[in-house]
């Protein structure tokens, strides 16, 4: 069934409050400078390999290059996983971590007490798992280094939370051989967010339908 344009622009307006939820989650994960998500890992370690020859890389760019590989595969594979969603996850995660940071980076730092950082980075991790919720529902498309998650759980039939684990920790152990640092906030992120997430879907499933519902009038 054809969505109006009005449903297509309350989700990707859904997509994009889900994205700052989750963005905000993955910038007091950062702060707390425990160690990076599996994922960043990953992208650490090719940066690092790559930057032995090509001298002109960024972690940015790195990180840029490697979602558009991911996005490149899918659309082999299927490509109606890619959607506009994927590439606004893609222009602006990066800038709201930014804004994130500079708002919270002289109350969030290493310098905190170790408890406070560790409960800061399970907080971080919960409300990245929930963000990341409300976009994967608002079908409006999510980013590609999620999708490889999704699309495995989806293809193979197996659980997303523990999909998502299996991924991350594919990311964390390529990135480790390739370079990249690992931390115990890379383990927590690793075997937290996953759990967390599935809890959170069928939740945040009801949330999208709401206002699909109130907006829309869609059942």
């Amino acid at each position: 069934m054809k969505r109006s344009l009005k449903e297509r622009v309350l989700r990707l307006s859904l997509l994009f409050a889900g994205l700052v939820i989750a963005h905000f989650g993955v910038t007091l994960f950062l702060l707390t400078d425990l160690g990076a998500d599996p994922f960043n890992v990953f992208v650490q370690g090719i940066f690092r390999t790559l930057s032995r020859f090509l001298h002109v890389l960024t972690h940015g760019y790195t990180h840029l290059s490697i979602c558009i590989l991911i996005m490149l595969v899918l659309l082999f594979v299927d490509r109606s996983y890619v959607k506009i969603g994927t590439l606004v996850c893609m222009a602006f995660g990066g800038p709201i971590i930014d804004v994130f940071t500079r708002l919270l980076g002289n109350v969030i730092h290493p310098g905190n007490p170790f408890a406070m950082r560790l409960l800061t980075l399970a907080a971080g991790c919960v409300i990245l798992a929930f963000g990341m919720t409300i976009v994967i529902k608002s079908d409006a498309g999510t980013g590609p280094n999620d999708l490889v998650a999704i699309v495995l759980s989806d293809k193979l039939a197996w659980p997303f939370g523990r999909t998502r684990i299996a991924v991350d920790l594919c990311f964390v152990a390529a990135g480790f051989l390739l370079g990249g640092v690992v931390g115990i906030g890379t383990l927590v992120s690793a075997f937290l967010v996953g759990p967390v997430a599935g809890i959170f879907l069928p939740r945040s499933e009801k949330i999208v339908k709401f206002f699909l519902k109130k907006t829309c009038g869609n059942k």
